[in-house]
């Protein structure tokens, strides 16, 4: 299956809206590799029926376990390393990817679906004093 009524082309790679990647992930099958790094992520994830998070930084190692025969939504906060993930997975071969265009930020800006591990929350008077918000 093939990204094929969807999205716009720049910098020579397919992107989705936040509403598009949503569809495809939904309606078609497409898994959305998040590849922001574990300490990143924070505590909103998306929520569709397949995320895989394989962080940026190691990326090279684990490529070769995202599977073949489903399209693939590269994500991450706002767009940035995700295009990173792009140039890489492609130079490996990996065609049938898009990237999510705004990452997180715009899927939520959109209302989309995101899980939230409140556990994982920071709260603090400023970056020096942050902490988690709720214990476990």
């Amino acid at each position: 299956m093939t990204f094929l009524k969807h999205g716009f082309v720049s910098s020579g790679f397919l992107n989705l809206s936040a509403s598009e990647a949503y569809k495809e992930a939904t309606e078609n099958n497409a898994i959305i590799l998040d590849v922001r790094e574990v300490g990143l992520i924070g505590y909103k994830r998306f929520d569709v029926p397949v995320v895989v998070n394989i962080p940026n930084s190691t990326l090279a190692q684990n490529y070769l376990n995202l599977p073949v025969d489903v399209p693939i939504i590269v994500a991450d906060s706002v767009g940035l390393r995700s295009h990173e993930a792009m140039v890489f997975l492609q130079s490996k071969g990996i065609a049938n990817i898009a990237n999510l265009a705004g990452g997180i930020v715009e899927w939520e800006r959109d209302g989309l679906p995101i899980k939230k591990d409140l556990t994982e929350q920071l709260d603090g008077s400023c970056v020096c004093q942050l902490k988690p918000r709720h214990k476990n």
